[in-house]
């Protein structure tokens, strides 16, 4: 990988890391005692959010019209979300162990945390949750997509690509005929280095 490029990624990634300390002490702000992946809040600090829950009645008489309308288009986009998730989790179980590519474990892109919120109604709960498995899955299948990408066709591309997933500016750069074989080699090699290390830190259960 280009030298350049190297040091820019370690800066982004030393940005990424002040940024989810600052949210982290936000956190804190509210209240909220993170135990892993359990969430607890002090009776007083839920009493106090649900001085500011909204009735499911109220809320959804008070709907605007446009919102009303547009749901029978949201809900059945989560039968396609489902039958995605479920063809690339056995992509993946299949495919990857024959490449020596590590798994991903997938709970690491599916976060339902906002159940726990007292000032929150049942249907704005189960709005929450729509939402945060359609970002955790585009972020899943991205992954997964990524690095097969990596394995089998690591090139950049000749425009540039909108967030593109994290292993992308890694790739051979394009036109490069006489370093892709090699580097081919190279990145395919990184990802079995990545499995040894993933498995030793975070086997997949």
């Amino acid at each position: 990988m280009n030298e350049n490029i190297r040091e820019f990624l370690d800066r982004i990634q030393a940005l990424e890391q002040s940024i989810e300390m600052e949210a982290k002490i936000r956190r804190q702000q509210w209240q909220a005692d993170f135990e892993e992946r359990k969430i607890r809040f002090e009776k007083e600090v839920l009493d106090q959010q649900r001085r500011f829950k909204q009735g499911l009645l109220g809320y959804m008489l008070s709907a605007q019209w446009r919102n009303v309308l547009t749901m029978p288009f949201i809900y059945p986009v989560l039968l396609p979300m489902l039958l995605l998730d479920g063809f690339v989790t056995l992509y993946q179980s299949v495919c990857f162990p024959l490449y020596r590519i590590p798994k991903i474990k997938r709970a690491d892109y599916f976060v339902f945390d906002r159940t726990h919120l007292a000032y929150l109604n049942l249907l704005e709960k189960v709005n929450c949750a729509y939402c945060s498995y359609g970002n955790g899955l585009i972020a899943y299948c991205r992954e997964i997509f990524g690095r097969t990408e990596q394995y089998w066709c690591p090139i950049k591309h000749t425009r540039r690509i909108l967030h593109a997933h994290p292993h992308y500016h890694g790739f051979v750069d394009y036109g490069d005929a006489q370093n892709y074989a090699a580097e081919l080699e190279r990145l395919r090699s990184e990802i079995t280095q990545l499995a040894a290390s993933d498995a030793q830190t975070h086997p997949v259960v």
